[in-house]
């Protein structure tokens, strides 16, 4: 792929770094809409297949499908422009807050942060709608869906959701049989060799062996060492990372624990990835270098990951029983979405009848008015600052 495809890239990420709020969920919701949907970089069946994949590896499962969409869409190029538009936009934001630049304030900020935490409910509810009239239409994927669902809902973290997929894949190697795969559908062409993948995976490996043993040479390498053994060590999305950036920032001193606990706080109300907290804990350790440092460490180990699993993913799916499996995971999929809209969406933006109002409101202009994503999000912040005074 050409420079061109890559600047396509870096835009079209831009955008979902700047209005992608409300968490891995709604960020998983925001590149379906843009994607899949409007763009058509990949087909639903291959995203989902993508989605399953990330949700088992360790890292940040959302910038871990941006950055594989960058490399189908624009090369190895392209998946760097992918990581750092969606990334950088947060990043930036929060090392600032680090160095004491300030935050928004005020009843009018506020409501409009309150109001771009209810437009998830409205993107994770169009994705769960759109990818349920594809992936489960049927009873077997319906009911697998649903069941995927309700164990999500139960069992809490990266044990409910790595937990639902197995057994969705499971379930899909015995009721999923059969069918023709739709054409153009799956994740293949991503551009990564074998021997890149195996080499991504070495890289991986010697890093998280090597680290610890170099950390003793200098300060910059004990932290990224610890940025890295962080974000290596992550099953189940951004939030599992905050124990472990705990344990490697606060004890040993280098970040005291109520600066910890604020930028968690202001972590929430920024779009992108949660793991762009490394940025601004790396500020305060390191100014704008430990932020650069801190970030490029906590998210290395899930993009070498998702390098060395490609070309091996692609293989695997094309054989027929993987096929079924894959089947069930991506009803699976669904299942999860949908206990994350009842469970952790919901319960963190909705507060009233208001808020059910304004994300009704959303839902609908992007389900049947084809409104595009970014606008909701400017409308739903602007509905959250007239509630905020009204």
């Amino acid at each position: 792929m050409g420079q061109g495809r890559a600047g396509e890239v870096f835009g079209t990420f831009l955008k979902l770094g700047l209005t992608s709020f409300g968490g891995p969920v709604a960020h998983l919701g925001y590149f379906r809409e843009e994607l899949v949907v409007r763009r058509r970089w990949i087909g639903e069946a291959g995203y989902a297949d993508l989605v399953a994949l990330c949700q088992f590896l360790p890292g940040p499962a959302s910038s871990q499908v941006g950055f594989a969409m960058g490399l189908l869409r624009g090369g190895a190029l392209g998946g760097l422009a992918a990581w750092a538009a969606f990334t950088l936009p947060s990043a930036i934001i929060l090392a600032l807050f680090a160095m004491g630049l300030g935050t928004v304030q005020g009843p009018l900020g506020a409501g409009a942060l309150h109001g771009l935490k209810v437009v998830a409910v409205a993107i994770v509810a169009q994705a769960v709608w759109g990818m349920a009239r594809s992936l489960c239409p049927d009873l077997p994927r319906a009911g697998i869906a649903v069941a995927a669902g309700v164990l999500a809902f139960l069992v809490a973290g990266a044990f409910g959701q790595v937990g639902a997929i197995a057994l969705g894949a499971l379930a899909g190697l015995v009721l999923c049989r059969g069918g023709a795969e739709a054409p153009g559908s799956g994740a293949e062409g991503f551009g990564v060799s074998r021997r890149a993948g195996v080499a991504a995976l070495v890289a991986f490996g010697v890093l998280l062996l090597g680290l610890p043993l170099l950390a003793q040479a200098s300060s910059g390498l004990a932290v990224f060492d610890s940025f890295y053994r962080a974000g290596a060590l992550v099953f189940g999305g951004g939030h599992v990372v905050l124990p472990l950036l705990e344990a490697e920032v606060v004890r040993p001193g280098w970040v005291r624990q109520e600066d910890f606990l604020a930028g968690y706080g202001a972590a929430q109300a920024v779009p992108g990835p949660l793991f762009t907290f490394a940025a601004y804990l790396g500020a305060l350790i390191g100014g704008w270098g430990g932020a650069a440092l801190g970030l490029v460490a906590v998210f290395l180990p899930g993009l070498l990951l998702v390098v060395g699993a490609l070309p091996f993913w692609a293989g695997l799916r094309a054989r027929p029983g993987a096929r079924a499996a894959l089947r069930g995971a991506n009803a699976a999929v669904v299942g999860l979405l949908a206990a994350a809209l009842a469970g952790p969406v919901w319960q963190g933006a909705v507060l009233g009848w208001e808020d059910v109002a304004l994300a009704a409101v959303g839902f609908v202009l992007l389900v049947w008015a084809r409104v595009p994503s970014w606008g909701v999000v400017a409308l739903s912040a602007a509905g959250g600052a007239v509630l905020a005074v009204v």
